[in-house]
């Protein structure tokens, strides 16, 4: 197990098949206000957040922290009122007029050499279309972190411990799939929050909570049991990596 990285916990809501978006890649909006303030809980506890692109591309947008209970506690804690938001990407192929740009949050990218190189390309060009709200400010990172792999991609276990040395102590995943197929391949994880939703959305090609190559049952990553709790129709499952 690596020592001295934040402690991780991915939060996913999925169908009762395993589903956590359509075959479209639509983004997921199935579960319920219980599920979301959940996910809201969540992230307040949080010192960060990351996601990959792709989630973002879907949404547009990300969570933010609103329930003034939740706002209070972090600022009892010493804490800004929302986490920083971490965005993975090896391409940074992101729309600067996404509402993401918009949003109160700390923004930082997570990203390779070349993703880096084409981000700063995207910041020559102004947007075809004025953000109001940015009062025609570009979109824009607060902070570009670079970590290559000699194959080019994001070295995720670096990155992690330089999040640690930043006081990022305790990091929420929020998807999606191949984000967290990487961290587990590298046991970058150590909780799991799954919520079932009440519906079937099947199509062999819609994403499950971990994508990529997947795992031979003998070596797969074996997990602990925490919690059960049934909120109307949805049940909460949370789990432990076993190690």
């Amino acid at each position: 197990m690596m020592q001295h990285r934040p402690h991780t916990i991915v939060v996913l809501a999925m169908s009762a098949d395993g589903k956590i978006a359509d075959f479209r890649r639509s983004p997921a909006r199935f579960g319920s206000g219980a599920d979301k303030a959940h996910l809201e809980k969540q992230i307040a506890a949080s010192d960060a957040v990351l996601l990959g692109a792709g989630t973002i591309r879907a949404y547009g947008t990300t969570l933010t922290v609103s329930q003034p209970i939740l706002l209070q506690q972090r600022m009892k804690e010493g804490k800004p009122p929302q986490p920083v938001h971490i965005v993975l990407t090896q391409s940074a192929e992101l729309h600067p007029e996404i509402r993401f740009f918009q949003q109160p949050i700390e923004r930082w990218l997570l990203t390779t050499t070349t993703g880096a190189d084409a981000w700063a390309k995207t910041q020559q060009t102004p947007p075809i279309r004025e953000l109001t709200a940015l009062q025609g400010c570009p979109a824009k990172f607060d902070e570009i972190l670079i970590f290559d792999t000699p194959t080019g991609n994001v070295d995720l276990s670096a990155a992690l411990l330089h999040l640690s040395s930043l006081d990022i102590n305790r990091l929420a995943v929020l998807g999606g799939g191949e984000l967290v197929a990487s961290l587990l391949q590298l046991d970058l994880i150590d909780e799991l929050w799954l919520t079932v939703c009440p519906l079937i959305l099947g199509g062999a090609s819609a994403p499950t909570p971990v994508e990529g190559e997947g795992f031979l049952s003998q070596l797969a990553p074996k997990l602990e049991l925490l919690e059960v709790h049934q909120v109307q129709q949805e049940v909460f499952l949370h789990y432990r990596l076993q190690r």
